[in-house]
């Protein structure tokens, strides 16, 4: 592919990795932009599939297919992306996602008229189910402004594929962290927020597909990644706070999954950050019981949330 010379506005970045299919679809998503001026770049982490002919399907000279002869993971993935793009505004978009046609255009007038302390500009979006096409949720943005003690409580600004971002924040704050396997994104808004203010549309602009091969999936990268966040900002009792209940959800799926031990090792790291959660012990002391009975458990446990619901 020939890349187009003149310089873009925006530079959507697409991670990649063995993805080929729905690839396709977040390319074409981000074509049929009614915003126009944009170049993509599809920077594949050494996929073995046929990621690159995919790419070639699409002939536009605003797309820039990378390769990576290694895997190095989702946050060297979008830094190189970084490194190669030539635009004012920046925006993600992960390669299991869609955009709205209109996403691109409302965020660009957004910051036409904001504040110039403005660094970021994130949306809603819907989750979806990527088996059965299910709506499993609505994901609406509440944050806005100076957000930084927000953002040591929670992750307000969600996915990746929903900001877009001045280059200028990436030069005063520093690109993804490539020590994170997860949670580079949560890493990359902190330290934003620092500095700058966040703005956002209150519009449904994205459509994040939830399936099996989601990072959340993957305990070890999980682990490691809450790791590295709770010795990054250990000076913080709130991001303690939160990290510690990251702690309890994982342990209790490696629970829910029979590996007694590793389920209860999380649950302690999630009690030593935050030791007044009655949740934490719980589940200790039900786990003592074995795995069957810990699975009966929360199968109570979501009947009755459910009822609750219902009722």
């Amino acid at each position: 592919m020939v890349r187009n010379n003149r310089m873009p506005k925006v530079t959507v970045i697409i991670p990649t990795c063995n993805r080929s299919a729905s690839l396709r679809n977040a390319i074409a998503s981000v074509l049929a932009q009614t915003f126009t001026d944009l170049e993509i770049l599809v920077v594949d982490d050494a996929s073995g599939d046929n990621t690159r002919e995919v790419v070639e399907e699409f002939k536009e000279s605003s797309i820039q297919y990378i390769r990576h002869d290694a895997n190095c993971g989702g946050a060297v993935a979008r830094n190189t992306g970084i490194t190669h793009s030539r635009s004012e505004y920046i925006a993600f978009l992960d390669d299991d996602d869609e955009w709205l046609p209109n996403k691109l255009e409302v965020q660009m007038k957004v910051f036409e008229h904001c504040s110039p302390q403005v660094g970021a500009i994130y949306t809603g979006h819907r989750n979806v189910n990527r088996e059965t096409g299910e709506t499993i949720g609505i994901w609406r943005p509440l944050k806005k402004g100076h957000i930084y003690e927000d953002l040591m409580k929670k992750n307000w600004v969600s996915t990746t594929s929903s900001v877009v971002l001045k280059r200028e924040c990436l030069k005063n704050v520093g690109t993804f962290d490539e020590r994170l396997p997860s949670f580079q994104d949560y890493d990359l808004w902190i330290r934003i927020a620092r500095e700058y203010l966040f703005e956002y549309v209150d519009e449904i602009l994205v459509t994040y597909y939830e399936h099996r091969k989601k990072i959340w999936t993957n305990h070890g990268a999980l682990e490691k990644g809450i790791d590295v966040m709770v010795d990054k900002y250990a000076q913080s009792k709130e991001l303690k706070k939160n990290f510690s209940y990251h702690y309890l959800g994982l342990g209790e799926r490696c629970l829910m999954n029979g590996d007694m031990k590793k389920g209860r090792e999380l649950l302690r790291k999630g009690m030593e950050l935050y030791p007044f959660e009655i949740k934490h012990y719980l589940n200790w002391g039900v786990s003592l019981l074995g795995g069957e009975m810990f699975r009966a458990s929360h199968r109570m446990k979501r009947m009755w949330g459910e009822w609750l619901r219902k009722s």
